[in-house]
């Protein structure tokens, strides 16, 4: 078994309680819409600005549970709209990455880092790991065979907790450029 379940990651951010209650109003709480494939992980109801020094994008979705800093993850697409520098990297690596403005119904949050391109990653348990070969931290490579659009994706970190759920994340870029629809499985080769 090499193979794992490609799914496309679109821009989010995950919010701070304080955050948060800036935005949202004192007391707020997240309201779960949708479960992720990660177990504990759900797509909020609320949804907020995003404010570059180029432009705005309205309308994105918050990801639950709350964490201890918050973070935007975008597309390097989506940093180019906003006019910021968001570097790649793994999620909750935000020292020295780009800032921006959040503005919600109560309020706006001025980040002055925690924008990022999330690093293309797998999700694997201890034991996914070890029928795929890999290891935590390992950096491999993904073949995604699609009609017309197969690529293969370098610099894919694995990720290993007995928390996870296996699965490869690839922003909306990635997706797009390999042509991803549906249900979409990626080869690990090394």
């Amino acid at each position: 078994m090499n193979k794992v379940l490609v799914e496309t990651s679109a821009r989010h951010l995950h919010v701070s309680q304080a955050d948060l209650e800036v935005l949202f109003g004192k007391g707020a709480q997240l309201t779960p819409k949708k479960d992720l494939s990660q177990p504990g992980q759900f797509a909020c109801v609320e949804r907020v600005d995003v404010v570059g020094p180029k432009k705005t994008i309205a309308g994105v979705t918050i990801l639950g549970p709350v964490r201890p800093a918050t973070q935007v993850e975008v597309s390097l697409t989506d940093a180019r709209t906003l006019g910021v520098a968001a570097p790649v990297r793994e999620s909750g690596d935000v020292a020295g990455s780009a800032g921006c403005k959040l503005v919600g119904p109560c309020g706006e949050v001025e980040l002055k880092e925690g924008v990022i391109a999330a690093k293309r990653h797998i999700h694997a348990t201890p034991e996914d790991a070890e029928k795929l070969g890999v290891s935590d931290k390992e950096i491999v490579s993904v073949k995604i065979d699609t009609d017309g659009r197969s690529l293969i994706l370098g610099d894919v970190i694995v990720r290993v907790n007995p928390s996870y759920a296996l699965a490869m994340h690839i922003d909306t870029d990635e997706s797009n450029a390999a042509g991803c629809s549906g249900v979409v499985y990626g080869e690990i080769v090394k």
